[in-house]
């Protein structure tokens, strides 16, 4: 057979395969080179980068959220409560696609529009990584499906939390107040490490006012988690420190008895500790739950207690500001005698009206129907029965310098500093004021006006509260208090900076008897609340005008609506012979406070005389008692 020599070289295909051969082992040699240079640059040049971008995928760092300050009353029943909740959270970066994870979730469990607008609003304030509530306080049913389901909801986690509870609810809603979650103003001034933890913060009463003392101090925690973003073994901790906790002069039963005293009408009372200015009962009635607001109100609810004509969220202890009526008169005839522009023995003819020389017009006294108070009517039967006409006379001789100057003394027309926010300060009017506020001069017709608590004055009653308590203490000046100890921490008493007053003993001692006697005398004005008293009290009753009634007419509640009757005030102190509690209150609508307000303080102060402790002068005659005559 015959072969071409072309295709049948064997030294040729031998070279041929040979260079082949020869540049397949380079390019391997290469690819190998290459290959291990890469190696070496991952595993030994950039071994501690990709080690750390490892770890910052499993191991990540979170907040500790210190528990929140719990809150006392004097006898230690707690006010303000830490309870454990469940809430769904969800970790944006740790979801493929947010839109079909909240859409996944709502057809699990019931999730409301507003549940979905918060958590937008919420998620444009986050950090990266940071857990955004979506649904708060889950059910056990909720909790369980969302568990099963969890395959399905990567970047949703449920998490365990301390919030806040109010076990009294609407009874010490408007002092304690409630906490409720950062709104965008909020998250614009606050620290956001300190609140890295928690989405709450303190809105009205106690909880805003001692917002920093009661949050705590947040910690951290390094977290191993896996491939779904959850949370594996916690590896190393900082711990959170808890906020102080506070306990509070207020008495949890004075409250309840004033609150419920009230009985569905509208008013307010505060209750005072004469030696120490503790505030012993604050009540805004009606009042609300204030529950409704720590993990957010819903629109439904918020709707109800804003268009509530009782205006349940309005704090009237500090914040309603009205006439003080005849209430003030203790004071003015106290003002007047250490000014010497009247006497003890100084009297008047009271027809029932009184004219001013130039003017026209009468001032009528409440009884001028049945020809005023007669003739010799003093100071002391001027505030026992609550003559009008003493007083006209009485502001005129005084003038409203001395009037207005002594009232501020004795707390009205300033703050009184109480530690609560949003206190108003009222109106002690003075030349000066109404100069100023209305641009005109002042008459000797507004001082009249005045010298029952009328025309431009207005107080609140805690404000009134404070006078009692200072005329009971014979000017101790001590400011008005709610927090009695901090991490059981008494706080030291606080005085009012005012001038010495020194007016003389027998002027206190005139006042106070004939405020004895309002209570106790025939003819007081309060007389329907002493029976069956064992201790005295001394008090004054008030009415306040709403609408104005020409001097030709007569005031007639059954010609006009209940919300334009006259409000009803009466302030008083007790024991009258060592003065420990003082009571200012107001009754709105209530006409008389005789007959609406005084029997409110008499539920109250009975309440505290039964349950405070033996004074001083009790224990040294008990133990000066012969054993055998105890027993």
């Amino acid at each position: 057979m015959i072969h071409d020599a072309a295709f049948t070289d064997p030294a040729r295909e031998r070279r041929i395969f040979a260079g082949r051969l020869f540049i397949t082992a380079i390019v391997v040699v290469v690819m190998a080179i290459v290959i291990i240079a890469r190696y070496f640059d991952l595993q030994i040049n950039r071994h501690q980068n990709f080690a750390t971008h490892s770890d910052n995928n499993r191991v990540h760092v979170r907040p500790a959220t210190p528990s929140r300050g719990l809150i006392y009353d004097r006898n230690g029943e707690l006010l303000a409560d830490n309870r454990p909740t469940y809430n769904l959270t969800i970790v944006r970066e740790r979801s493929k696609n947010l839109d079909n994870l909240l859409t996944n979730v709502a057809e699990l469990i019931d999730i409301s529009e507003e549940d979905k607008k918060g958590f937008r609003k919420r998620l444009k304030r986050r950090k990266p990584f940071e857990q955004t509530p979506l649904k708060y306080n889950l059910t056990e049913e909720e909790r369980g499906i969302l568990a099963v389901n969890g395959f399905r909801l990567q970047g949703a986690e449920i998490t365990a939390r301390l919030t806040r509870f109010y076990p009294n609810r609407e009874l010490f809603a408007h002092v304690i107040g409630y906490v409720g979650r950062i709104n965008e103003r909020e998250s614009q001034s606050i620290d956001p490490i300190a609140y890295s933890g928690t989405d709450s913060i303190g809105k009205i009463g106690i909880e805003k006012y001692y917002e920093d003392q009661l949050l705590g101090t947040v910690g951290s925690e390094n977290v191993e988690t896996n491939a779904r973003g959850r949370v594996m073994r916690i590896l190393d901790s900082v711990g959170a420190t808890p906020g102080d906790s506070l306990t509070l002069h207020l008495d949890s039963r004075l409250q309840k008895v004033a609150y419920d005293a009230f009985a569905g009408e509208r008013g307010a009372l505060v209750a005072i500790d004469v030696k120490t200015g503790g505030i012993l009962s604050i009540v805004s009635a009606p009042s609300y739950d204030p529950n409704l607001f720590v993990s957010g109100i819903s629109q439904k609810d918020y709707n109800r207690l804003i268009n509530s004509p009782d205006r349940p969220m309005f704090d009237r202890a500090i914040r309603g500001q009205y006439p003080p009526g005849s209430t003030i008169k203790p004071l003015f005839g106290l003002i007047g005698l250490h000014n010497k522009t009247i006497t003890m023995d100084y009297a008047i003819n009271d027809p029932g009206y009184f004219f001013m020389e130039g003017i026209e017009r009468p001032w009528r006294d409440h009884n001028s129907k049945r020809g005023g108070h007669g003739r010799g009517v003093d100071l002391a039967e001027a505030i026992i029965e609550s003559c009008d006409v003493y007083f006209y006379k009485m502001s005129v001789k005084t003038g409203i310098d001395l009037l207005s100057s002594y009232s501020e003394i004795f707390g009205l027309g300033n703050i009184t500093g109480i530690d609560l926010p949003g206190e108003r300060p009222g109106i002690m009017p003075s030349r000066t004021w109404k100069q100023e506020a209305r641009q005109e001069a002042w008459f000797n017709g507004d001082t009249i006006n005045v010298s029952i608590g009328q025309g431009f004055m207005l107080a609140t009653p805690l404000q009134l509260a404070v006078m009692s308590a200072r005329i009971a203490s014979r000017g101790n000046m001590v400011k008005p208090k709610l927090v009695q100890s901090v991490n059981a921490e008494v706080a030291e008493t606080e005085v009012a900076s005012i001038p010495d007053l020194e007016i003389d003993s027998k002027y206190w001692d005139y006042v106070h008897e004939a405020m004895r006697d309002v209570v106790h005398s025939p003819k007081g004005t309060a007389k329907g609340i002493s029976a069956g008293l064992d201790y005295e009290i001394a008090g004054k009753t008030g009415t306040a005008q709403v609408i104005s009634i020409d001097a030709e007419e007569e005031y007639d509640s059954s010609k006009i609506e209940k919300n334009k009757w006259d409000h009803a005030l009466f302030v008083a102190f007790a024991p009258v012979d060592d003065p420990q509690i003082a009571v200012g209150l107001i009754v709105e609508n209530g006409e008389h406070g005789s007959s609406a307000a005084a029997p409110i303080a008499r539920q109250v102060i009975d309440t505290y005389m039964k349950s405070r402790p033996p004074r001083e002068s009790q224990l040294v005659a008990a133990e000066s008692i012969n054993p055998g005559e105890a027993r």
